[in-house]
């Protein structure tokens, strides 16, 4: 599956909230999300544009695997792949057993919406601000996506300059004096 999406900072969550409710948009609740980003031994995901997180949320841990960035769509898409793992902590550890290391953590709170086909994400994220994120998954790269998206970001007043940067690539360039 690819995951389609466009992000943007926002100045406040409350009015996208607010426009999302009145649009009958479906609330999903609200979560803590805590992400630890690894790096591989055999090769570099900065350099590759790849990516492996560990993701808790609650009671339960989710591993991701993202591809490099796809630039077909206008926005930012790349493959992902998610599986549930009984113990975060004992695959954190076979990471680490295999050569992997911790790149950075990414906290954030999210709160998730379904409006149609679409996801929506108010995210407050530790150390960078408010963002919303609209996504849409699609089989294969012949799908378009990016006019739903589209359709959903003018509804709730979406608006802005879409970043295709990761939160953790934002994080780093933060660190590293470089932000984006």
């Amino acid at each position: 599956m690819l995951e389609v999406e466009l992000k943007v900072r926002v100045p406040s969550l409350d009015i996208l909230r607010d426009r999302l409710r009145k649009k009958g948009a479906e609330s999903l609740g609200k979560v803590h999300e805590h992400d630890i980003f690894y790096n591989a031994p055999h090769r570099d995901f900065g350099k590759t544009d790849e990516a492996v997180r560990v993701r808790y949320t609650g009671d339960h841990t989710v591993v991701t695997y993202k591809g490099p960035k796809i630039k077909k769509f206008g926005l930012k898409a790349r493959e992902e792949l998610n599986f549930a793992v009984e113990s975060g902590e004992a695959f954190e550890t076979m990471l680490d057993r295999l050569g992997f290391r911790k790149t950075l953590e990414v906290d954030k709170w999210r709160e998730n919406y379904r409006f149609g086909t679409a996801s929506v994400c108010l995210d407050d994220v530790a150390g960078l601000g408010t963002f919303a994120e609209i996504e849409v998954m699609a089989e294969n790269e012949a799908d378009s996506p990016t006019s739903v998206i589209e359709t959903v970001a003018k509804e709730i007043g979406v608006t802005g300059e879409p970043i295709l940067e990761s939160y953790l690539e934002m994080l780093l360039a933060k660190k590293a004096g470089t932000e984006v």
